[in-house]
């Protein structure tokens, strides 16, 4: 008898009247706002301009969603595409299926034409978006709990995920690998923002030390996994991608320290001389406010001396009359 386990919610849909509200899209949307925001107050602290985050996350979105899709379909190709199946529910993408490794690297194409669009470093804007990613990751990871999907191996640990009967599942007790990944990935990020500050990371190697991280946790976790997938020598498709992919992250944060070390002065060219002329306009109104008032207090100090002598003097008058 299990004394304790993590449940299922018996749908992953809440119906809003008429509108429909998946659980699993409402994370994804809850994880991008997140990374946005963040990303924004990382990017102003960079010395960036308010806004540009998001300006450029209109095109890495896009891209990132139609990466993580096109990922999922063609190493799960037969899922859509065998005999049986409903070639259409390849497009169904508020039913699972988002590939983090196709969302990052199409994501990354719209990110760069954003970037070059506004005239500012990719690598800069990726070290500032790093650990707003992880955060989105992590959120995002509780729309498979959703979907009661991606699960591990069966288990009667306390805190097992509890999957009820369904098609292509069977009931049970499993491990919550969606628990697992989303914890990892708020670490990840937590490791991103220490870094950053103790080391001052730069030119792209603070979103290669988020790569390299979440990829160290992403191989032993999609090793849990027992849904249906493509192995390589053994290993599952996606536990190669994580070592091939951890592997070039840390040769780029290798290599770029050699080569660029430090940070980049200037992330956003024209951003420090709109700061310096806002605060320049700000230091005027007030000594535009202290001179108006200096004025003021001069006027008042002059009508005070004007009228003292008028009635000094029509006394004396009235004393001579």
């Amino acid at each position: 008898m299990d004394l304790a386990y993590i449940p299922s919610p018996s749908t992953g849909v809440i119906d809003l009247g008429p509108i429909p509200l998946r659980g699993y899209a409402f994370c994804i949307i809850i994880g991008v706002f997140v990374a946005v925001w963040f990303g924004n107050k990382r990017w102003i602290a960079r010395g960036g301009r308010a806004g540009t985050v998001a300006d450029i996350a209109v095109w890495a979105v896009p891209f990132g969603l139609v990466g993580g899709r096109l990922y999922h379909v063609i190493t799960d190709y037969q899922l859509y595409f065998s005999d049986g199946e409903n070639w259409v529910d390849a497009f169904k993408i508020w039913q699972g299926g988002l590939g983090i490794w196709g969302a990052i690297a199409l994501g990354a194409v719209g990110a760069w034409i954003g970037c070059r669009r506004r005239g500012i470093p990719l690598p800069a804007w990726a070290d500032a978006l790093a650990p707003g990613i992880a955060f989105a990751q992590a959120i995002g990871r509780w729309g498979n709990w959703f979907n009661q999907e991606l699960y591990g191996k069966p288990t009667d640990l306390p805190w097992a995920l509890k999957i009820s009967e369904g098609p292509n599942r069977v009931a049970g007790t499993y491990h919550p690998t969606f628990l697992y990944e989303s914890l990892w990935c708020v670490g990840v990020a937590l490791l991103v923002i220490w870094a950053d500050r103790r080391f001052k990371l730069g030119h792209g190697r603070a979103f290669a030390l988020y790569v390299a991280a979440y990829c160290t946790g992403r191989a032993w976790i999609e090793y849990m996994r027992v849904d249906e997938a493509h192995h390589i020598l053994g290993l599952r498709l996606n536990v190669w991608t994580a070592v091939i992919v951890f592997v070039l992250a840390v040769t780029y944060i290798v290599i770029s320290a050699k080569v660029r070390p430090g940070r980049e002065e200037v992330v956003e060219p024209g951003a420090a001389e709109t700061a310096e002329g806002v605060e320049d306009a700000d230091e005027g109104a007030k000594d535009a406010d202290s001179g108006s008032a200096s004025d003021a207090d001069g006027d008042a100090e002059r009508d005070d001396e004007g009228r003292a002598p008028g009635k000094n003097g029509t006394a004396e008058a009235a004393k001579n009359g």
